[in-house]
């Protein structure tokens, strides 16, 4: 049985095999299987935090999916959701460049991929819903997911992350017709400043912020690695500096933002459409903080691996 709460925070979206390069110690080049997917370590940030959090995703029965369930259950993740099959499990082979991360999809007939609307689960009430990555890309996943977007949108607070692969998109023409229905749909858009180049190929954050914030959009957040966050609101816009940190690579790093984002905005009453409209800079200040220690502390570590609560005890106030 799955246990509920109308305070679940439900992860859509993709979960895959990261193989990260790693050296033996006769110097040989080997990959690590490592569980992944940007909506995956979202879901995992959220829940190693101590949120009431599940995985809504195509998972395989293959050795892979195993592993991606058995990450779930260890990090306290609701995987009860997933449609799970024989088909594969998505693999993504990630190259590391001064500790940049870049990726080669392997995704054809994958169980994430081959997801379609008539699939959808009976979901229950839900605090938020979290979208984004490569889920949104493919067919026929990328329909599902938009069709479960617009479907929860009345009555649930919708978070976004494009978090674009452009290297995995092959008709970019339907992706940015998605991605303006999905901008459309979202209470809290973040997109990091590669996302922004991309999406708009030269327009500033503030115009790309404001032309979201004209709409639905309560809460638009531009990451800037080690510059920090812009943020920006109907009532204006403030920055985040990001902590020091001594960067091990950027893989997850995005992806735990969201989790600490969405735990930080949770922990403060604000993941409520109706509460992020009328927020003031200072009530969202101490989440989007939060999520920026978080994210320090994975690109501190090898691989996308968030810290757990506990983990924060020592550095956070209460």
């Amino acid at each position: 049985s799955i246990a509920v709460s109308a305070s679940m925070i439900l992860c859509c979206g993709e979960a895959l095999i990261d193989m990260l390069p790693r050296k033996l110690a006769d110097g040989s080049n080997v990959f690590l299987p490592c569980a992944g997917g940007a909506v995956f370590n979202t879901a995992i940030t959220l829940g190693r935090l101590g949120e009431n959090v599940a995985l809504f995703s195509g998972l395989s029965t293959d050795m892979f999916g195993e592993q991606l369930v058995d990450a779930l259950t260890s990090a306290c993740v609701n995987s009860g959701f997933a449609l799970r099959s024989s088909r594969p499990t998505t693999v993504a082979f990630v190259q590391l460049s001064d500790g940049e991360a870049r990726y080669v999809f392997y995704d054809e007939n994958s169980a994430g991929r081959m997801i379609e609307p008539g699939q959808l689960p009976q979901l229950p009430s839900i605090a938020a819903a979290h979208f984004g990555a490569i889920s949104l890309i493919g067919e026929p996943c990328g329909t599902t997911y938009e069709a479960l977007a617009a479907d929860l949108s009345a009555s649930t607070t919708i978070s976004l992350d494009p978090n674009i692969r452009p290297g995995f998109v092959q008709d970019e023409a339907s992706y940015r017709e998605r991605l303006g229905r999905m901008f459309d749909l979202a209470d809290i858009i973040k997109v990091s400043v590669d996302d922004l180049e991309w999406l708009t190929q030269g327009q500033s954050a503030e115009a790309f912020a404001n032309s979201q914030l004209s709409g639905r959009c309560s809460l638009v957040v531009v990451t800037r690695g080690s510059d920090g966050a812009s943020v920006f609101m109907k009532g204006g816009s403030f920055h985040c500096d990001a902590p020091e940190t001594t960067v091990a690579d950027t893989v997850g790093a995005g992806d735990s933002f969201n989790g600490g984002l969405l735990s930080g905005l949770r922990q403060s009453g604000m993941l409520h459409r109706e509460k992020l409209d009328a927020a003031s800079f200072d009530d969202i200040r101490p989440a989007v903080n939060r999520a920026m220690q978080i994210a320090a502390i994975t690109v501190s570590r090898a691989g996308a691996n968030p810290p757990w609560a506990h983990e924060l005890a020592t550095t956070e106030t209460p």
